[in-house]
């Protein structure tokens, strides 16, 4: 079952398995009190690692606006070229 998790959700965890390898604990006890696999700890703490909860939720704010304002550019590249072919009369 995969499952998406919010941002400050990521960080809270990232924060708890912290905790764990700083009391000595191995990244798999870790992993497992998180309940997450070693691969999404990774992928993780590569992400999100020494993010707050606030510029987590910015980022993934700026992400959306850049994907959406990166598909408005290419519908308007394909707008034109259609344009161009047609004015060129090779439709």
């Amino acid at each position: 079952m995969s499952r998406k998790h919010k941002p400050e959700e990521v960080i809270g965890k990232l924060r708890e398995a912290e905790i764990v390898l700083a009391q000595g604990g191995t990244v798999a006890d870790a992993c497992r009190r998180i309940g997450v696999s070693e691969q999404s700890y990774y992928r993780w703490r590569k992400e999100y690692g020494g993010l707050k909860m606030d510029q987590a939720r910015r980022m993934k704010e700026l992400e959306k606006e850049n994907a959406r304002l990166r598909r408005a550019v290419s519908d308007l590249t394909l707008d034109k070229l259609i344009l161009q072919e047609a004015s060129r009369g090779n439709f």
